[in-house]
């Protein structure tokens, strides 16, 4: 479904044929899924760790840069992840329009914003602080508060709650 590096590299190195290619696939799926499976809708956030690593799952394969948010009740307890937004190697347009529609959509009370950056650098850029800044001001208007916006790199990832950016 997604990876951030193409399987044709992969299949040149000697000793790594097609089923092992395909075997390989299929255990990041089940990394995947299993991931899913520990933040199930209706389940409270049991730690920041617990959610920064299911967005991290979801969110660190795509070679194309991609916005999602996680959306919460008022006790935090998860009710969806969505993608909203796909854009090219190293930009999405996001529209706070959109995500404010998609949190009355799910009904939260709280969001925690996510992004991966395909670079691998999960440092935040000027524009990802000004679009914290922007979608919180716009999710404060229908009352739901942003808990953070983690940025999502090859291994890494930052939170810009943890750096007092939200």
């Amino acid at each position: 479904r997604r990876t951030a590096r193409p399987g044709h590299a992969l299949l040149a190195r000697k000793g790594l044929g097609a089923a092992k290619y395909a075997q390989l696939l299929a255990v990041a799926e089940l990394g995947r899924r299993y991931a899913q499976e520990v933040l199930r809708r209706g389940e409270a956030l049991t730690s920041p760790q617990a959610a920064r690593d299911y967005l991290a799952v979801q969110l660190r394969d795509h070679p194309q840069e991609v916005f999602g948010c996680l959306f919460l009740d008022n006790r935090h307890r998860v009710l969806a992840f969505e993608e909203l937004f796909r854009g090219t190697v190293n930009a999405a347009s996001v529209y706070p329009r959109e995500v404010v529609r998609a949190a009355l959509r799910h009904n939260a009370a709280a969001l925690i914003l996510a992004h991966n950056h395909p670079s691998g650098v999960a440092e935040p850029s000027d524009a990802d602080l000004t679009l914290t800044r922007r979608l919180k001001t716009a999710l404060e208007l229908v009352d739901v508060r942003v808990l953070d916006h983690i940025v999502i790199g090859d291994g890494q990832l930052t939170s810009l709650a943890e750096r007092g950016q939200v």
